[in-house]
């Protein structure tokens, strides 16, 4: 089996130590690189070809947001996520919805962080159903009024190229399901359900699962759920 390739970016050293140490000792794992600050990540990844970024959001120079940004614009870009002290943010939307993986707390167990490496190098967001629920809820605490209004719609007339079944996953997606749970929902198989969030993200131009979800609760639908 070929091990995932994993480029560590955080400016203590001590942080960085401790998730080699951590990381590195997994056989499945091979930390190919390590940064102190987000300028270097560019090089970095030209130069060691990582699966996945495990970088941190506040940095002195360039923070992991803007990192991510920026990495996210690569055709060859890799799979990043998002190092935290916190639960929920502006900043970590803004990171989800530029293409970012998910975020794991800094606080999190040592396996957990060891397995959201492997979900993401497999292609699977990390973020739990809660922690995706609290985002959305947050989201929706930062816009009011016109900007509301003004997302909203926007959200819905990217929505519109959805057709009705792609519309049913996008909201199960949206509430935290599972391929499983959407396929129980749904009557569907789950083959079927990956065929439907495949061609919901090329459709929709995103890169993850969270970005279908979050769009999903900007469009209003999970309102409309609630209130069928």
């Amino acid at each position: 089996m070929t091990a995932i390739r994993l480029l560590l970016v955080d400016d203590d050293p001590l942080v960085r130590a401790g998730l080699s140490l951590m990381l590195g000792g997994a056989d499945d794992i091979e930390i190919v690189g390590e940064a102190a600050d987000g300028d270097e990540v560019e090089e970095l990844v030209d130069r060691t070809r990582p699966d996945v970024v495990l970088m941190d959001i506040r940095m002195p120079s360039v923070d992991g947001l803007a990192a991510t940004e920026l990495l996210r614009r690569r055709a060859d870009a890799p799979h990043i996520v998002l190092l935290t002290t916190f639960h929920a943010d502006e900043q970590v939307l803004r990171a989800l919805r530029a293409g970012a993986a998910g975020f794991v707390l800094k606080d999190t167990a040592p396996a957990d962080i060891v397995d959201a490496v492997r979900r993401v190098a497999a292609g699977d967001p990390v973020l739990s159903p809660t922690v995706t629920r609290q985002l959305m809820a947050h989201a929706a605490g930062t816009a009011t009024g016109n900007a509301a209004d003004t997302r909203r719609a926007r959200a819905r007339a990217r929505l519109a190229v959805l057709n009705d079944r792609e519309r049913e996953v996008a909201v199960a997606v949206g509430r935290g399901y599972a391929n499983a749970g959407i396929a129980a929902e749904l009557y569907l198989s789950v083959a079927t359900v990956k065929t439907h969030v495949s061609r919901i993200l090329a459709k929709l131009d995103l890169d993850n699962r969270v970005q279908i979800a979050l769009l999903a609760h900007d469009a209003g639908l999970l309102e409309d759920t609630r209130d069928a």
